[in-house]
């Protein structure tokens, strides 16, 4: 029997493209039975949508749909067989499809005895993982995990799908972010070969960047162009999902800004080829102070006024042209609150929110592998919201390669307190916990972003706002 593995892009409640998908990989295929992710509203990221009466019927229509095309093969999406034109599943998920024993279930169970064991589950990445979820089965049959390609919201259903042979023997494995159809070999084995994290979280940022604008009708961006490291990964890694044609960069120095923060923002953009304005926020700052507040403090209310005049003009632009609102803050600063809500916390999609600062630099630098695109004057200088003359982002926080160990210990690793204490102290170990619980009424209030760790902000982290424990 020949057997095709189809891993399709699907996107939520848009049937007529997922049918197409469908459609094509059944028309074109040469097999007896291919096989497809599990597609219901659920299992796509339609949360809510299956519970909606028209959804469901949209998608029995769907289903109606390829069974009327759906002769020459056997079909399998998830656990639903079409043959012959009948749409039927199995109550013990055992199907006898051209002779063969044939067992279908969203969860691995070693005990099952049957020809081919079929796992249709899509998956969200998570980085540094697939490698210990292909060595994690461990079959006696001929077994095919097939996964999406897609997003549910801050979730990207990455592919990755493969088949492993009776031996436990790796016999195809598909690419990241990509759809593809083919023939399973269970006779020709194959090595496993991921590529590095950085390559895999490039291609699934851009991915989601693109999916999302797809999806939600966007063809433009804007972001605030700092001169920082934050805004400049944001800006390639926008350019590179939907073309820098389509990428405004907002320059918007105030009277602290350093002369770094326009020159290296200008070469940035004239690397990846995006358009940028100018705009100081002085003149409304001034006006403000001198109209509303009457007297100048220096202090965190000035700064976050000059954070929100920022907000103020980028909303303009992306209101004015249409254009998605990229907001720029990485997982270390969301941990700790080091963002103004309404001002440079304000957008519609985060890129990097779970990217740690480090992880920041390390994408960075992977980007800068070949040639220098991201300036080294932006990646060698010392972080800064240039909110006041001098200022540094380690004026306020540890030192990002430690705040980021304590970050990733208890929100990734569930770590106690007394483990993270015997590395780093009591004292900076508690003050970074308080911070992090602290800084939920905001994250609470932050835009969608993109998943890319088990625990993120965007999902998998549940704390409260209102506490008293810490």
């Amino acid at each position: 029997m020949k057997i095709a593995l189809a891993q399709t892009r699907f996107k939520t409640g848009d049937f007529e493209f997922n049918y197409n998908q469908i459609a094509e990989q059944i028309k074109n295929i040469n097999c007896d039975l291919i096989i497809f992710p599990e597609y219901s509203i659920e299992n796509i990221g339609g949360k809510d949508l299956m519970y909606d009466e028209k959804c469901i019927k949209t998608q029995q229509v769907m289903y109606d749909k390829i069974a009327k095309i759906a002769f020459d093969k056997d079909v399998l999406i998830g656990d639903i067989l079409i043959h012959d034109g009948k749409i039927s599943s199995s109550d013990d998920g055992f199907f006898i499809i051209g002779g063969k024993n044939i067992y279908v279930n969203d969860v691995y169970r070693d005990d099952v005895v049957c020809d081919l064991y079929i796992l249709p589950k899509n998956k969200y990445f998570v980085k540094d993982a697939y490698r210990d979820f292909v060595e994690s089965i461990n079959t006696s049959n001929n077994f095919v995990y097939v996964n999406a390609v897609g997003m549910s919201d801050e979730n990207i259903y990455g592919g990755c799908s493969f088949a492993k042979n009776k031996d436990n023997e790796l016999v195809l494995f598909m690419p990241l972010c990509e759809s593809s159809c083919e023939i399973i070999d269970f006779e020709r084995t194959i090595n496993y070969q991921e590529d590095s994290a950085e390559s895999m979280i490039y291609k699934v940022l851009t991915f989601a960047l693109k999916e999302y604008c797809e999806n939600s009708g966007f063809k433009k961006v804007v972001l605030g162009l700092s001169g920082g490291i934050d805004s400049a990964l944001t800006a390639v890694l926008a350019a590179e999902a939907i073309g820098a044609e389509n990428v405004l960069g907002i320059m918007m120095p105030s009277m602290y800004s350093s002369e770094g923060s326009i020159s290296d923002s200008i070469k940035l953009a004239n690397n990846i080829g995006i358009k940028t304005e100018k705009h100081s926020i002085t003149p409304l700052f001034d006006n403000f102070m001198d109209k509303i507040a009457h007297d100048l403090r220096r202090d965190l209310a000035e700064e976050n006024l000059q954070a929100r005049l920022r907000a103020l003009i980028l909303m303009f632009f992306s209101n004015r042209d249409s254009r998605l609102l990229l907001s720029t803050g990485n997982k270390s600063e969301i941990a700790m609150g080091f963002g103004t809500l309404y001002g440079d916390m304000a957008g519609g999609f985060n890129l990097i929110c779970d990217l740690t600062k480090t992880n920041v630099y390390r994408l960075s630098a992977y980007i800068n592998r070949d040639r220098e695109i991201i300036p080294q004057t932006i990646i060698d200088k010392a972080p800064s919201a240039e909110l006041h003359p001098g200022q540094k982002d380690q004026d306020r926080l540890p030192e990002y390669e430690i705040l980021d160990d304590i970050i990733e210990m208890y929100l990734e690793k569930n770590a106690s307190l007394d483990k993270i204490a015997e590395k780093y102290g009591v004292s900076l170990t508690e003050d970074t916990i308080k911070k992090i619980y602290r800084a939920q009424f905001k994250r609470k209030q932050g835009c969608l972003g993109v998943r890319i760790t088990e625990r993120s902000f965007c999902n998998g982290i549940n704390l409260p706002i209102v506490q008293r424990f810490y």
